[in-house]
């Protein structure tokens, strides 16, 4: 849980504020039963302090309910959404939204050579590699580097903002 939390944290949170233009989707793949995917949106994002206890609360009252359908995004707050699925499903919603979609990857392209278009997607992994299943629904991604060595997933996503920010 706590891989997660710190991902929306990083993903979201700024010194005194929500980056309004960034939103991160979890997918709750460990367990037993579906999967289950959880969307917090910057844009709309309310009653959600920058702290981990606060964040994970959101997290668990969620995994209490009962999974919607897959592509039925169901508002459990304003600025949280919670349905059924996976990452195949994500990427699936993705290309048809139009976003282009980058693997964080440390043996991919420089990280300085993409990003042409907005807008644009990052998958990254928690603590472990990428399934076989995983890697083949990414085959069609671009995979690029943001260093040679394996971060955390929050470090890496704060390496991004500051990339894109610049």
């Amino acid at each position: 849980m706590d891989v997660l939390v710190r991902a929306v944290n990083t993903a979201l949170f700024l010194s005194h504020g929500i980056r309004r233009d960034s939103h991160i989707t979890l997918h709750l793949t460990g367990g037993q039963g579906p999967l289950r995917r959880v969307w917090f949106d910057g844009s709309t994002l309310r009653g959600v302090r920058p702290d981990e206890r606060s964040i994970a609360g959101h997290i668990r009252s969620i995994m209490k309910r009962q999974i919607p359908p897959i592509g039925t995004w169901e508002e459990v707050s304003s600025g949280i959404s919670h349905s059924g699925g996976g990452l195949s499903d994500t990427l699936g919603e993705w290309s048809r939204e139009g976003v282009n979609t980058y693997v964080l990857d440390s043996l991919g392209s420089s990280f300085d050579e993409a990003l042409q278009d907005a807008p644009v997607g990052f998958i990254l992994s928690d603590h472990l590699p990428f399934s076989d299943k995983e890697n083949n629904a990414l085959c069609a991604c671009q995979r690029l580097s943001i260093g040679t060595e394996w971060l955390q997933g929050h470090a890496c996503i704060a390496i991004v903002h500051h990339l894109l920010d610049g």
